[in-house]
């Protein structure tokens, strides 16, 4: 499979609830690479980079999110490929 990037923009009940946290440990077991962090308006943004399965699987992951989120709304959108030496949690952006 080839290499890819994907930008996620998740909404719903998904700060406070150990989402970031939760995404990083989905894209380590994964072997994903790249980053998440808190959005100022409530959402979490995220650029997961790896094979394309991998990086799909841990798509559906945060879709559901950890148990005590409630995800209404992921976006995703392809970006150009590129490495990341792992996954990090980033400080809030915005």
């Amino acid at each position: 499979m080839a290499d890819i990037c994907m930008h996620l923009v998740i909404s719903g009940r998904v700060q406070g609830v150990w989402f970031r946290r939760f995404t990083q440990e989905q894209a380590q077991a994964n072997n994903v690479s790249g980053w998440v962090r808190n959005l100022s308006d409530g959402r979490v943004e995220a650029l997961l980079c790896g094979d394309e399965r991998s990086v799909r699987h841990v798509e559906a992951w945060l879709n559901r999110g950890p148990e005590l989120a409630n995800v209404t709304h992921v976006a995703a959108d392809p970006r150009p490929y590129e490495p990341f030496s792992g996954f990090d949690v980033l400080d809030d952006g915005g």
